[in-house]
């Protein structure tokens, strides 16, 4: 897998993979009414617009394999993790790893000594394998739909 920044005609291929991979690999913790609120067909238009102002605004990398994005994960200067999804026809393949490092390699440099994130209850393992831990449960409202995710932090420690 080739890691390198984001690019601003990467935008199509990311929202997509978001999508996909909500709807897939979250279906085993959320319901599809859940999930259709979470990532809403009707909302692909903005997200492109809106997402791609943050990730130019964010430190965001994207992983390709043969010239196909496989995953991405964006962090803001601050620290807060915004979103780390890997394609899912490719989950299990150190994808997220090599994403984390990288951020939190980069977040260290600029000088930051903790990283949050809201985290999936698909997500939560990971990150709590990675040293992140629950501050808090949370019930989230999307579209009068409520879902549950975590938030999560980890102290980082000088390279």
């Amino acid at each position: 897998m080739r890691m390198r920044a984001f690019q601003s005609s990467d935008i199509n291929q990311m929202v997509s993979l978001f999508y996909g991979t909500v709807h897939a690999v979250n279906a085993r913790d959320y319901t599809k009414e859940q999930l259709n609120a979470w990532a809403s067909k009707d909302e692909m238009d903005a997200k492109l617009i809106n997402w791609k102002d943050s990730f130019v605004r964010n430190i965001t990398y994207v992983g390709e394999l043969n010239e196909e994005i496989v995953g991405f994960g964006d962090m803001t200067r601050n620290g807060y993790l915004d979103r780390l999804f890997v394609h899912k026809n490719f989950q299990g393949q150190g994808i997220a790893t090599a994403l984390m490092n990288r951020l939190e390699s980069e977040a260290r440099k600029i000088g930051l000594t903790k990283m949050e994130t809201e985290a999936s209850i698909t997500a939560k393992p990971f990150f709590e394998r990675r040293g992140y831990q629950v501050i808090e449960p949370q019930t989230i409202e999307r579209k009068g739909i409520t879902l549950i995710n975590f938030k999560m932090s980890k102290r980082l420690i000088s390279e």
